[in-house]
């Protein structure tokens, strides 16, 4: 069953709604003169950039302006602070964790690491010493020309000890 109204009155009057549209169409295109070109949507500039402008600076968003140095200075204490706040809250975690346990069990687990860590740091140390007192120490002097039978050698080996850092200055022959 077609529903649409299709008679010639219905017929007719869509035709002159038609008719009227473009009459007006017509009518402005005859008053405002031809049909104005089509405006551009886009314009590249092909001038070379200048390297400094005439522009004042204007701050822009973000960190403020600082030198190099204190933006490195200011990164690092970024770090830091998020490397202190993840040790802090694993620590209490930890001590959370721990909340239970013997006072002193933890005491000896805590000391017996401690005193672990020194000894192996003086093993270290010493061993270290041992390597180097070791190795004989030779000297190889080449001359050209000729060479007196007295030679001199020195060594000054400086300590600076105390409280109000007294120097002292032991030379050897």
């Amino acid at each position: 069953m077609d529903r649409t109204d299709r008679t010639p009155a219905r017929e007719a009057a869509v035709r002159a709604a038609a008719d009227l549209i473009a009459d007006v169409e017509t009518a402005l295109a005859e008053a405002t003169g031809p049909a104005p070109a089509p405006m551009p949507t886009a314009h590249r500039d092909t001038a070379p950039l200048p390297a400094v402008g005439t522009a004042l600076p204007v701050v822009q968003p973000g960190r403020a302006p600082m030198s190099q140095r204190a933006t490195d200075a200011s990164v690092v204490m970024l770090a830091v602070g998020g490397g202190t706040l993840m040790a802090g809250g694993g620590v209490g975690v930890a001590l959370w964790a721990l909340a239970d346990v013997d006072p002193l069990a933890l005491a000896l687990v805590g000391g017996a690491s401690v005193s672990v860590l020194l000894a192996l740091s003086r093993l270290v140390r010493r061993v270290g010493q041992t390597a180097c007192e070791a190795v004989p120490v030779t000297h190889h002097h080449h001359y050209s020309g000729p060479v007196d039978a007295r030679q001199e050698h020195h060594t000054t080996a400086p300590s600076t000890r105390g409280l109000f850092a007294r120097t002292t200055m032991r030379t050897g022959r």
